[in-house]
């Protein structure tokens, strides 16, 4: 731990030197090229007035955008107690983020649409450029290679207009978080925050002029953070990142370069459903009498077994570890003449693991006795139950047979963009037009090693060996805590490579806005994968069971194929200006997603199967409205998406994991509101709700389940909050309300809606030429414990004692001090 430490603090105070001292090249704008302006919350909080990304040189405020928008500030981002993109998107209508599982790996839902988990739907992009440009390379969430820090200026999420056809496109919509960069004036903040549960964090931004008269400027931010918590597992979330941006302005005003970057050497714990009471679906208590949290564990971080191609030592205390980095290079020119090009390309490359526990030995999947233990898994005689230590197990005591897997995942990412624009006024209107491009190529392995083992169930299990000894002899079940040696193993390769052409004209006089435009792509993909076999790898020990001598491995043969496809968009909107506050909108698409590379199979014929891309087709209208104290909106949407091809990772019935894949339809349809009002001069409400019905209307796989509605999407949620800032004592009381959904595709089990509330108080002062602020922020104020999810792994549960599910994390209480100058 001491080494990781080292390394990661030495690596960001190296990145810090590196781009503060270096004269560099200067930022774009992001989108495809718009630009942004950093809004000051307290005097001007309305979200209808906020500059937002539109996918041309120009920018627009929400109130004259033909589609949805929502956009959160750097100081709006900062003041939300947050560790994990969850706790922001969630704010976000229509959206629901799941963030049980800690810091990253989010899952991301949005607006009844199926199965969109872990970004699949909605690309993650900082300041335009896609952290990852394809997904289904492997099932690493796009959150794991970024963090947010200070160094953020704004938050925007944009769905329904032809903004998502530029760049990486996604008609579902894209999440875009836009850099503070240099000024003429010189900023800097650094805080540091302490909460409950053994968190320490430290974060720096600073920006200014390297050389004002040459027009050259720096933006650098990061942070380190060390976590025993939120969960308490013996294995800590620990580590930092730097990035920051260099830029450079020409004298004449018609553009500049950027360079940006970013390292990261952090690991993050993450967490799966564990066994709750059948009946309240609330923690129950383990063998030493306390409430199971967590079912992770540092007892397993020893544990390693022989192979057909060595020792195996699994790496699971690393969790979700992440090392590596992003070099972007953007830029904007104006030609004159209403002419103009922007464009940005992009390498990054991570060494990435993702430590897994899951939440069974995919047999079982609850507590049980000693005696059910053995019964369950066809053993007879007596058996000897041991700790590892070798101290008898009290006979009461209950077990749980759990999995962890070690996924192995490095990953690389060229991507391109090239945007020709040209403003052009006929009559009364004024066009903007981009003409551009975008390639990617992108490769990705999953290497993944399943173990099973068996430990007590308590918070942070200690492992058990078991020995049974019957009339056909001695049999070791369990040696040292493992089961099962090696129970499954995959070794996959992907590559995907994206080219899309885009046009689009974006419209305007003084009540008309006018958008149309087309996109099309195509996209080839590249498969190899190791075929396994049943290895015998222990033919010495005596006594061994099949599991513990047997090892699934991978055999050095491959099946490899090739995919490719293409498809193309469409997407219009219109707004129009009914008086300066008010006005209505409606847009409509027509657009696409390529199935993920890991959900392509091969026939017995050794080829890939079909490869056709979904297509989805969405239409939304509604109001917006901005005026003094208030502002608002009310949209009405619908959505159709077909042949989906979905992929979730099932248990069979040997305790392996195999990947079931499902090709489905869906529909839905659903209103949201967003409402912000100014009740005094320091004081703002600010909420939004949404209704959404979506439904299955086609399941290839599971017929009998069509018209069901889509699991794990809420048809009800809200925000709300009431927010005080007067300069110098700021406090917010908020509340996010995720409603009842359904587990899985059958509808069988219902989980009750919860809500989780914040509190956020703090105090500034100046000091010196800036403020300091002391704050104090407690999350899941009430201490709820929602189901966030059953158990994904399970095609079905049933009701019972336990009930498999993964609550939200529990009520933490930080302390934080920040200055500004």
């Amino acid at each position: 731990m001491d080494d990781f430490r080292t390394s990661t603090r030495g690596a960001l105070l190296a990145g810090c030197a590196l781009l503060i001292a270096t004269p560099a090249l200067a930022q774009t704008a992001t989108g495809a090229g718009a630009q942004t302006a950093p809004a000051d919350t307290a005097a001007s909080p309305n979200p209808a007035e906020d500059i937002v990304v539109t996918g041309t040189s120009e920018k627009r405020s929400a109130l004259s955008t033909p589609m949805s928008v929502t956009s959160m500030t750097g100081d709006e981002l900062a003041r939300i107690p947050a560790s994990s993109q969850a706790n922001i998107l969630n704010t976000v209508p229509s959206i629901k983020a799941e963030g049980g599982g800690g810091e990253v790996a989010v899952n991301v839902f949005v607006k009844g649409l199926p199965l969109g988990g872990t970004y699949q739907l909605t690309p993650l992009e900082y300041d335009g450029i896609p952290v990852l440009s394809a997904f289904g390379l492997n099932s690493s969430a796009y959150d794991v290679y970024f963090r947010n820090d200070l160094g953020i200026e704004r938050l925007e999420f944009v769905s329904g207009g032809v903004s998502n056809l530029f760049g990486p496109g996604s008609v579902a919509g894209l999440i875009n978080y836009i850099s503070k960069t240099g000024t003429d004036t010189p900023h800097g903040t650094i805080a540091v925050e302490g909460a409950t549960r053994g968190r320490v964090r430290g974060d720096v931004a600073l920006s200014g002029p390297l050389d004002r008269d040459n027009g050259f400027y720096y933006a650098v931010s990061g942070y380190y953070r060390y976590d025993d918590g939120p969960l308490r597992t013996g294995l800590p979330t620990e580590g930092g990142q730097i990035r920051g941006n260099l830029k450079k302005e020409w004298a004449d005003g018609t553009g500049s370069v950027t360079l940006y970057g970013q390292y990261i050497n952090d690991r993050v714990q993450f967490y799966l459903p564990v066994p709750l009471d059948g009946n309240s679906r609330t923690r129950i208590d383990g063998n030493d009498g306390k409430t199971v949290y967590s079912l992770n564990t540092d007892a397993v971080s020893d544990l390693g077994f022989n192979t057909p191609r060595g020792p195996f030592q699994t790496d699971i205390e690393r969790g979700v570890m992440t090392k590596g980095g992003m070099l972007a290079l953007a830029f904007d020119q104006d030609f004159g003449g209403g002419w103009g090009i922007n464009g940005r390309v992009k390498y990054s490359e991570y060494k990435h693991q993702f430590g897994f526990f899951l939440d069974g030995d995919g047999i079982v999947n609850r507590p049980e006795s000693q005696a059910q233990f053995l019964s369950n898994r066809g053993y007879t005689g007596t058996g000897s139950f041991t700790t590892a230590n070798g101290t008898a197990l009290p006979s009461n005591a209950l077990l749980f047979a759990n999995r962890f897997q070690d996924r192995i995942r490095p990953v690389h990412d060229w991507t391109y963009e090239l945007n020709l624009t040209k403003r052009a006024t006929t009559g009364a209107f004024t066009h903007h037009v981009t003409l551009g491009a975008f390639a990617a190529n992108a490769i990705a392995t999953d290497n993944t090693v399943t173990t099973t083992y068996l430990g007590t169930f308590n918070e942070r299990p200690e492992l058990v060996n078991v020995v049974v000894q019957n009339a056909n002899g001695t049999t070791i079940v369990s040696n040292k805590g493992l089961v099962d040696a090696g129970v499954g193993y995959t070794n996959n390769r992907h590559r995907a490579k994206r080219y899309a052409l885009y046009l689009a004209d974006q419209i305007e006089s003084d009540r008309w806005v006018i958008d149309f435009g087309g996109r099309i792509e195509k996209t080839d993909g590249y498969l190899k994968r190791e075929i396994p076999a049943l290895s015998i790898t222990d033919t010495t020990t005596p006594n061994l069971s099949t599991a513990l001598r047997n090892v699934v491995w991978g055999t050095g043969r491959y099946q490899v194929g090739h995919v490719s496809t293409d498809s193309w968009a469409l997407a219009g909107g219109v707004l129009y200006k009914a008086t300066p506050t008010l006005s209505l909108y409606a847009n409509a698409s027509r657009g696409y997603f390529f199935p993920a590379l890991n959900t392509v199979s091969f026939n017995a014929q050794g080829n890939p199967q079909s490869y056709q891309p979904e297509v989805i087709h969405q239409a939304e209208t509604g109001v917006k409205y901005a005026g003094g104290r208030f502002s608002g909106s009310l949209a009405v949407f619908y959505n159709n998406l077909k042949n989906r091809r979905t992929v979730t990772f099932l248990n069979n019935s040997q305790g392996q994991l195999y990947e079931f894949v499902n090709v489905v339809s869906t529909e839905a349809y659903g209103v949201e509101g967003v409402i912000g009002m100014r009740l005094f001069d320091h004081l703002r409400f600010d909420g939004n709700v949404s209704y959404i019905h979506g439904r299955y209307t086609k399941l290839d796989a599971l017929p009998a389940f069509v018209g069901n509605e889509e699991p794990r999407q809420p048809s009800f949620l809200y925000n709300a909050g009431l927010y005080y800032d007067d300069h110098v004592f700021d406090a917010s009381f908020s509340t996010t309300y995720t409603g009842p959904n359904y587990t899985d595709p059958s509808n069988a089990i219902r989980l009750d809606g919860f809500n989780v509330e914040q509190l956020v108080v703090g105090y500034t002062l100046p000091i010196a030429r800036g403020r300091f602020r002391v704050s104090g922020d407690v999350w899941n104020v009430f201490n709820d414990q929602g189901i966030t999810e059953g158990s994904p792994r399970q095609a079905t549960q049933t009701l019972g004692a336990y009930f498999i599910g993964r609550p939200i994390l529990p009520r933490r209480f930080t302390a934080k001090l920040t200055y500004s100058f």
